[in-house]
């Protein structure tokens, strides 16, 4: 079995926006009177913004009424949105391999538990163009770390999930994509991603070919043939 499509993580993998994250993390925690720690901005990277909040609540003691959450949600992201439109980072190495996908004419799909109105912000700096779908947090019934985004995109593109190579760097997000049943490249950024059979880490993305993804991916199809023997 090859290759068929790619399915990308935007935030932490695609362009750096998790710095921009923790600096609209650390003002919704002013705003709401606390202080962010370390455990708990690490324990809501890669999450849905319900989780998130469910997480803050839970944080800092509030009575988690569910219009309070949907504000704070709804004044994160309108933060956040405005940190986007100033221009997004790439992480290393991404832009360069996201070209090359494109002029060999590999499908992509762009996979996020960021809002549909959010990522679209995202997509001004990153560009719409290399993406044959888009699938957001606020889209599926379940969000990552459930399978539902990854099934979708590959469903978008007309593939089954194991002829997909996932890229990720967040453990929401690889759990995410390995339940689907896609081959994942983990490219960590700022929380350690444990290890798994459909599972390949590198420490970036820099460098990386066309040929190398294929690569990765022949190696954990094979790998896990070997399994299901």
């Amino acid at each position: 079995m090859s290759m068929q499509a790619v399915l990308w993580d935007m935030d932490g993998t695609l362009v750096d926006s998790e710095k921009l994250w923790d600096i609209a993390m650390d003002e919704l925690y002013t705003r709401l009177g606390g202080v962010l720690t370390p455990a708990v901005r690490a324990a809501t990277v890669g999450g849905s913004a319900e989780t998130v909040m469910a997480i803050v609540f839970s944080d800092l003691g509030l009575d988690p009424d569910p219009a309070a959450m949907s504000s704070e949600v709804d004044w994160l992201h309108d933060y956040t949105g405005g940190l986007f439109d100033q221009g997004l980072p790439w992480c290393d190495g991404s832009r360069e391999l996201l070209e090359a996908l494109a002029g060999a004419r590999i499908p992509m799909a762009l996979v996020t538990n960021t809002c549909r109105s959010l990522a679209e912000r995202a997509l001004n700096s990153i560009g719409r163009q290399y993406f044959s779908a888009v699938v957001c947090g606020d889209e599926v019934a379940r969000s990552k770390p459930e399978p539902d985004p990854y099934e979708r995109a590959a469903a978008l593109l007309g593939q089954s999930p194991k002829c997909c190579l996932a890229i990720e760097d967040s453990v929401t997000g690889a759990a995410s994509a390995e339940s689907a049943g896609c081959p994942v490249l983990v490219v960590p950024n700022d929380v350690e991603v444990p290890s798994g059979p459909r599972r390949h880490h590198v420490s970036s993305l820099t460098g990386f070919t066309v040929a190398g993804l294929r690569s990765v991916y022949s190696h954990l199809d094979s790998a896990l043939g070997d399994q299901r023997a």
